[in-house]
């Protein structure tokens, strides 16, 4: 569950920066050495490069497009789109020409993308370096990159620095830190949950402290497909592991996100398992919070998925060499990083922008702990795990079945789902 807020007076601000920046294309912030990078001289065209994108990074977004303008003489046209029809659109009108030039997207539609042949590879070069390696690895498929990110998303552990003075390593010290609060609270820890649908996000960093992920990986770091892992003896102790976590009170299917939110601001509980997307209500509670790794249940560490967004060049453009110098030497430099951050508050995929905001100790500890964690899979196949794994969790947290033959059973479902 993703949290954004359109921050008006910041996209001015932003606006305004970026127009009097330096460009990508002919300053010192791109890559101008390496070959594969994109053209600096792109010709100029009469027709405009159209652009699809969220509300929250249309005004950015306009801001560099000016400049675009001015300097290649080449209108773009900054469409505010809904975000989550911007795949299927792609891929229904791209072909007809009726698509975009490029799109603002999440990297694990990367997959569905590249199988319909609705995107195309990035020619990054040396300046692939500048991102930090999760988000590059993240936008990757069949070893070509496919997006240029801009920014990195993840859960962690909200800790109530008041309840709670230090963190807890493991649930073994949660539970310790909880029994010594006694009745000042009312839930050791909280994580939301769907009574139906589970929540596998949420609970994917227990599943990775257990060993147990949800595809192999092939050599470069991306997701084998053919290599389903989850009903593996990992993940097979992980949902024998659930039933426990219930006992314990860590876990409990009637634990909504509204539900978990209300516990950790009236202080009913010292942590809550959520990303960035929370934490403005919670600094508007004038909570003392601190960003700490997720504890631990098994030998692993818990790693998080890592949710990347970035922009995408359509495979259908008429205007490649265009599209590409508009990508990747406009809108891939610090100060769109910068602006992009100063407005959606996630941490920047771009290294030397992430160096400079980290002084904030809840991006930095959101930060953290995403360089620990790992790509949400970006492979078409994911699309038959999800509801599976969700209901199956659920049904282990209610306790309505043993939880080896209904994990069992999930995997075997999984799989001929991706058979089909």
């Amino acid at each position: 569950m993703r949290r954004t807020t359109t921050l008006v007076a910041v996209l001015a601000g932003s606006a305004l920066a970026l127009a009097a920046c330096g460009s990508g294309g002919g300053g010192s912030t791109t890559t101008s050495a390496s070959p594969t990078a994109a053209s600096s001289s792109a010709p100029a065209s009469t027709t405009p490069l159209v652009v699809w994108a969220g509300p929250t990074q249309t005004e950015a977004i306009k801001a560099v497009a000016l400049k675009f303008e001015q300097e290649k003489g080449v209108k773009v046209k900054v469409v505010e789109y809904d975000f989550g029809k911007i795949r299927d659109d792609l891929i229904s009108q791209g072909p007809s020409g009726k698509g975009p030039d490029v799109i603002v997207g999440a990297h694990d539609w990367v997959g569905k993308l590249v199988q319909n042949g609705a995107v195309a590879p990035l020619e990054l070069g040396d300046k692939a370096s500048e991102f930090s390696p999760v988000s590059i690895t993240a936008m990757t498929s069949g070893g070509k990159v496919y997006g240029l990110p801009f920014q990195v998303e993840n859960i962690a552990l909200m800790r109530n620095a008041k309840l709670a003075p230090e963190a807890p390593a493991t649930i073994d010290d949660v539970l310790s830190i909880a029994k010594g609060l006694g009745s000042k609270i009312k839930y050791p820890l909280v994580v939301q949950q769907d009574p139906t649908g589970g929540d596998p996000y949420h609970l994917y960093p227990w599943q990775t402290s257990m060993g147990s992920a949800v595809f192999g990986l092939n050599p470069d770091g991306t997701y084998n497909s053919e290599d389903l892992t989850i009903g593996n003896a990992q993940g097979i102790a992980f949902a024998n592991e659930l039933p426990q976590l219930v006992k314990d009170g860590v876990l409990k299917s009637t634990i909504t996100y509204d539900i978990a939110k209300d516990a950790f601001l009236k202080g009913q509980t010292p942590f809550w398992i959520t990303g960035p997307w929370s934490t403005a209500d919670v600094k508007k509670a004038g909570i003392d919070l601190a960003i700490d790794p997720i504890p631990t249940v098994g030998p692993n560490p818990a790693q998080p998925f890592v949710g990347v967004q970035g922009f995408m060049v359509s495979a259908y453009t008429k205007q490649a060499v265009l599209a590409n110098e508009f990508v990747i030497n406009y809108l891939g430099t610090p100060e769109v990083a910068k602006a992009l951050f100063d407005i959606g508050q996630r941490a920047p995929a771009m290294t030397s922008v992430f160096e400079q905001v980290k002084s904030d100790p809840i991006l930095a500890g959101f930060g953290a702990v995403g360089a620990t964690g790992v790509p949400m899979p970006n492979i078409p196949e994911m699309d038959a795990v999800w509801a599976d794994w969700g209901s199956t969790e659920a049904a282990i947290i209610q306790g309505k079945g043993d939880p080896t033959k209904l994990w069992t059973k999930m995997s075997a479902s999984i799989q001929k789902k991706i058979d089909g």
